[in-house]
């Protein structure tokens, strides 16, 4: 969302492309670079404690173990370019928990990233020249409606987020 709310605003002009760019890519890095510590240090304990729970048995997490290192580089890059379907999260720190080379880890994260960075913020500069063409009257719409989408999608996260952190304390 953030993404393509700033490639909106980089083709309204309120932005720089570089250092947007930038910003958003190195954003969004260190992010991953967190859920892959995140795993690597807390991700096997957790499956130990709560496997069961999703199914993850020992003989589960062996072949995934082998799988993801077998095809870890396109599982990563893969993984990274299509971040909006679900699976990057559980994918970055499943590199953690199986201990992917922090330097591979890195590198295709961040090819993935760069190219993944790219789309959204280019989805964003066309919709930005869309709502440069509708006329005056439609524009406060357009406006209205992205507002309520990004607090929507901001609080919808944050109700998320803190379920998972409640069922984490229970």
């Amino acid at each position: 969302m953030v993404m393509v709310a700033s490639g909106i605003l980089l083709r309204l002009g309120f932005f720089y492309f570089l250092p947007i760019y930038l910003s958003l890519m190195l954003g969004d890095f260190a992010a991953d670079i967190a859920w892959y510590w995140i795993g690597f240090y807390s991700g096997r304990s957790f499956v130990e404690r709560f496997g069961k729970y999703f199914s993850l048995t020992p003989e589960v997490v062996e072949r995934v173990e082998f799988f993801f290192h077998k095809h870890q580089d396109k599982i990563l890059f893969i993984s990274k370019i299509t971040m909006g379907f679900g699976f990057a999260m559980a994918t970055l720190l499943t590199a953690g928990i199986v201990k992917i080379p922090f330097k591979r880890y890195v590198l295709f994260n961040f090819l993935g990233g760069f190219i993944w960075t790219g789309i959204l913020l280019g989805t964003g500069y066309f919709f930005g020249n869309l709502y440069s063409s509708i006329n005056k009257g439609f524009k406060v719409v357009f406006l209205i409606g992205l507002t309520v989408l990004v607090i929507g999608a901001l609080y919808g996260g944050s109700r998320y987020f803190k379920t998972i952190l409640l069922k984490d304390k229970l």
